[in-house]
C-alpha cells in the first residue's frame, strides 16, 4: 500500500509513517480483510464506503498538518480517516451522521489506543462548532456546494480539504482562509458518496 501512495506523489515522511503504523485491515468488514490493502474503496454497510489509500492520503497531505493543530472530520465513516489524523495532529473532532458507523468507529478507535479523537453524532454539514476554529477540516463526502459553516469555522490560515459537486461529477478542492477572504484550489477529479445535511444534498434531491 505504501508503495501505490509513493508512486502516486505522496511522499511527506509524516504522513506515509501514519499509513504504515494504521492497520486499515481494522475498519473494514472481516469478509474484506484480503482486500483492505488494496488501492481500492471499499463498503462498510449502510451505503458508505471506506475511501482507497491513495484519497486519504492526498487529502491528508492537502492539510499541511504540523503536528499541533486541532482538525475536524466530516464523515467518520470506518474511523480510518479519523485514524491516520490521530497520529498527525493533536486532537481530532469528527462527525457521523450514521449512528451504528460511530459507534462501530468509536470502538475500533479506542481498541488501537487513539485517545485524541472525538466521535460526534450529527449533521456534518454544519460543522462542529463547540470545538471551533479548526485549524484544518476534512470533508469525506460530497456537497453540492462548499458548506459556508466550514469555511466559518476555520482559523485564520486554515484549511479546508473536501469533494464538492453532483452525484455525477465531483472535484477535490482546498480551501484556505485569509481573513475574511479563502482562496480556492481545484486538485483533481473524485467520486465520493454524498453530504447529507442542510449545506448538503437533501433525500428528496438524488432520489
Amino acid at each position: 500500500m505504501l508503495r501505490q501512495i509513493q508512486r502516486r506523489g505522496i511522499f511527506t515522511p509524516r504522513v506515509l509513517e501514519a499509513f504504515c503504523r494504521i492497520p486499515r485491515h481494522r475498519f473494514v468488514p472481516r469478509e474484506d480483510w484480503a482486500y483492505a490493502y488494496d488501492d481500492c474503496p471499499l463498503p462498510i454497510g449502510l451505503g458508505q464506503t471506506i475511501s482507497q489509500p491513495y484519497i486519504v492520503a492526498l487529502m491528508t497531505d492537502l492539510l499541511r498538518l504540523r503536528g499541533d493543530e486541532t482538525v475536524l472530520e466530516v464523515g467518520t465513516g470506518s474511523g480510518y480517516q479519523a485514524a491516520i489524523l490521530a497520529l498527525l495532529t493533536r486532537q481530532v473532532h469528527t462527525i457521523e451522521r450514521h449512528p451504528a458507523l460511530a459507534d462501530r468507529a468509536r470502538k475500533v478507535l479506542e481498541a488501537l489506543g487513539l485517545d485524541n479523537v472525538s466521535v460526534h453524532v450529527g449533521d456534518g454539514s454544519l460543522g462542529w462548532p463547540e470545538a471551533a476554529p479548526y485549524q484544518g477540516i476534512l470533508v469525506t463526502a460530497a456537497p453540492p456546494d462548499v458548506p459556508q459553516p466550514l469555511l466559518d469555522q476555520l482559523v485564520d490560515g486554515g484549511r479546508l480539504v473536501l469533494p464538492v459537486g453532483s452525484p455525477g461529477f465531483q472535484v477535490l478542492q482546498v480551501w484556505q482562509r485569509s481573513g475574511e477572504t479563502w482562496q480556492e484550489e481545484t486538485v483533481l477529479s473524485v467520486a465520493f458518496v454524498l453530504l447529507r445535511g442542510k449545506y448538503g444534498w437533501k433525500e428528496e434531491d438524488t432520489n
